[in-house]
């Protein structure tokens, strides 16, 4: 497979995470979602979480085995946001490694192809996440509470290389 294959997701939202719906996940067959947490759920240096993000996690755990796998080595902060949604967690995953991906895909016992890999990154969440053969979905970072949108320069340059690679976005 080609790098740029790697990089390349299968589902790019024109918004957070919460764009993604119990229909979007039954749509393409989801049954279980595998969540990065930093910027993805919650923004890199903030402890809150947007209060519609509560609501939203109950409905895609009424749909789909829910797990958040973080690149973040702060176990502390990670467990205290899973334990806010009442999800399993794993923390250092190092992605794009697939290491912990494959441990929390092994725990669903779910087909790969069922599960999603969430992020807000390329080359670590998308390209993590279709080494494995998840079915990879690509949002725009949480903004912060008092933010409407953000974006990192990293991002920013990681979506000019990948299409300059060939990605489409």
């Amino acid at each position: 497979m080609s790098f740029s294959r790697l990089l390349q997701p299968d589902l790019v939202l024109d918004g957070n995470v919460l764009a993604i719906s119990p229909e979007l996940l039954a749509r393409h067959n989801v049954k279980g979602l595998i969540l990065d947490v930093d910027d993805t759920l919650v923004p890199l240096r903030q402890a809150e979480t947007n209060p519609d993000l509560a609501h939203w996690m109950q409905q895609m755990k009424a749909v789909a085995t829910v797990w958040l796998v973080s690149n973040n080595v702060n176990a502390h902060r990670i467990s205290r946001i899973a334990a806010l949604f009442d999800v399993p967690y794993l923390t250092s995953a190092g992605k794009p490694s697939g290491r912990k991906l494959k441990l929390a895909l092994a725990a669903m016992n779910l087909p790969v192809d069922q599960v999603a890999m969430v992020g807000d990154r390329l080359f670590t969440d998308v390209l993590a996440g279709n080494r494995v053969g998840l079915f990879t979905i690509l949002v725009n970072p949480m903004p912060g509470l008092n933010q409407v949108a953000r974006t990192s320069p990293l991002r920013t340059l990681e979506v000019l290389i990948s299409q300059y690679l060939g990605v489409t976005l």
